[in-house]
């Protein structure tokens, strides 16, 4: 009995438990979390944010089925969007972190504090994918700033706050505890990777916003909800600090675009079916099924059918997940692999590199002489697969923008031109000479996503 109470008392004084427990008295019970949001709700801001949009009016607007075919019918017109969502404030040199969704291409931001005060804002980075931007305040003073716990520590059952502007009514706080955790392919709009579940109430106007621990440190930035009214059912996503932190790093060092290293592989998740077979004991990682010659992975000998488990002894069990390990590491470092082959385990380093732009992108636009004037085609190489998400092996060249003429023949952009009346083009220039040549008549082969089209025209 002596030795159990020992152990216990050993355990409640460990630093683990200082940094995360329940209330322990009637006294933090009433207390709640009062002293949390005082510390973490000042860095917390509001974020108004206007861009200007190109829309088309058409009279077949809401027909069920003439306005598919009058997609780009009636002259553009410019109007103003307005957004509104939360920030986070993490230096007090004014640095703050939002949604892309929320900042993404616009043209006037403005950060509202806590106590009223209003500052305009720039984007220093964004990432449409990640979901991310970091903005630097205009002007700024000294401000508080949250503190990023690193959220590789966080566990499910960890009771959190999500601090935000929902609906527009002002800075709200809502708890809940953490629901899960390496949560992929479950959020919406654009944002892909790996989050944080919790059941804190998250709403329209908390994006952006901040979920802290009852330390008041960040662990994550609320990005979406899953809904069928539009409200909070207790199902939110963060993404988490972890990556957050890489943004910021990012951003200080100058650059305006996220660069993620490129995996330059794809495969799924390992299934219970699969896993006997591939002599594993559970079911659990990645299993390769394509791997580009000019990939790390490659040139660390890793091949389809091998198994993917961790990354930096990590578990990784979806592509998004293993993609998200190596964000976090940086462009440049080295990540530890573990994988396995035929049943047998191995660890390999990998160096992270972005996407090689060889050959090059070599955008090209067509003339007023070519078949389809306007158009803007880039040679495919592993950077410009990255960009599209396009498949590993995709060869040829891809519309960046099919321009008035492109759009009313049916292109979009991210289609691949295969051939151009029968002949396969390797690069953007042999593309915009093949349109240039033709004559009577244009036959264009088309891959888009999985599907392969035919377009004819007659000129």
């Amino acid at each position: 009995m002596l030795r159990v109470l020992i152990i216990l008392l050993i355990s409640l004084s460990s630093p683990a438990w200082a940094e995360t427990r329940v209330p322990g008295s009637q006294a933090e019970i009433s207390m709640g979390f009062t002293p949390v949001v005082k510390r973490a709700a000042p860095a917390v801001v509001n974020i108004y944010a206007r861009r200007i949009v190109n829309v088309r009016s058409s009279p077949f607007a809401g027909d069920p089925f003439f306005q598919n075919l009058f997609n780009n019918f009636g002259v553009p017109q410019q109007r103003v969007q307005n957004s509104l969502g939360s920030g986070v404030i993490l230096s007090e040199d004014g640095i703050v972190v939002s949604n892309y969704h929320v900042v993404g291409e616009a043209t006037d931001i403005r950060v509202v504090l806590k106590d009223r005060r209003e500052f305009e804002a720039k984007v220093l980075l964004s990432d449409e994918e990640s979901d991310l931007a970091i903005l630097r305040m205009q002007d700024a003073p000294s401000l508080p700033a949250l503190e990023l716990r690193d959220s590789d520590t966080v566990e499910v059952g960890e009771l959190v706050l999500a601090i935000g502007n929902p609906f527009g009514v002002g800075q709200t706080v809502s708890s809940g505890i953490v629901s899960g955790l390496a949560r992929s392919g479950t959020a919406t709009g654009n944002a892909r990777g790996y989050f944080i579940q919790t059941d804190a109430p998250i709403n329209p106007g908390n994006s952006g916003g901040a979920l802290v621990d009852v330390n008041g440190q960040l662990i994550g930035i609320n990005t979406s909800i899953l809904s069928r009214s539009g409200g909070s059912n207790g199902i939110g996503f963060a993404i988490p600090s972890a990556l957050v932190a890489q943004f910021v790093a990012q951003a200080k060092a100058g650059n305006s675009r996220f660069e993620r290293p490129w995996a330059g592989l794809s495969g799924q998740s390992v299934t219970a079916d699969m896993a006997e077979g591939l002599g594993l004991d559970r079911p659990g990682g990645i299993i390769i099924s394509e791997v580009h010659p000019d990939s790390p992975f490659a040139e660390a000998d890793i091949r389809p059918g091998d198994v993917i488990t961790q990354v930096d002894g990590l578990p990784v069990n979806t592509p998004a997940e293993m993609i998200f390990r190596m964000s976090v590491k940086g462009l440049g470092e080295e990540v530890k692999l573990t994988h396995y082959r035929d049943g047998h385990r191995d660890v390999t380093p990998i160096r992270l590199i972005a996407a090689p732009n060889e050959p090059p992108r070599d955008q090209t636009t067509t003339g007023n002489g070519s078949a389809i004037p306007g158009l803007t085609l880039s040679t495919l190489n592993p950077a410009v697969i990255a960009d599209y998400d396009l498949s590993l092996m995709s060869g040829g060249v891809v519309v960046d923008d099919p321009g008035q003429v492109g759009a009313r023949a049916g292109l979009r952009r991210g289609d691949i031109l295969l051939s151009i009346n029968g002949l396969a083009p390797k690069a953007s220039r042999e593309a915009v000479g093949f349109l240039r040549d033709a004559r009577n008549r244009l036959a264009l082969e088309v891959q888009r996503g999985s599907r392969r089209l035919v377009m004819r025209f007659r000129l």
